[in-house]
């Protein structure tokens, strides 16, 4: 038994779903291509050195780098600078008062 024959306005519309169909499936390996080949190349991860002493009764709240040079912050308002060998270089009081 053969199947009818759909009316011309449904076969157009078959078709308009296979174009779409077909595109959607070329622009999506597209934008996947894109994003695998132009993303950055990752960062290396910054160099630290193995052992960076606190002096006694200070604890770390913040800690951030530059270049050749690595600051902590404690929780008593201090902001420790050491040198990429983990050596302290100085040792600054923040000054809180509100002038």
């Amino acid at each position: 038994m053969q199947e009818p024959e759909l009316p011309p306005s449904l076969r157009f519309l078959k078709h308009l779903v296979t174009v779409l169909t077909v595109t959607m499936i070329v622009g999506v390996i597209t934008v996947v291509g894109l994003l695998v080949t132009r993303m950055p190349k990752p960062v290396a991860a910054p160099v630290l050195p193995d052992i960076l002493t606190l002096p006694a009764g200070a604890k770390a709240a913040a800690v951030t780098m530059g270049t050749g040079w690595i600051a902590v912050v404690t929780t008593d308002d201090r902001i420790l600078i050491f040198d990429m060998t983990g050596k302290l270089r100085q040792d600054h009081k923040i000054d809180m008062t509100v002038r």
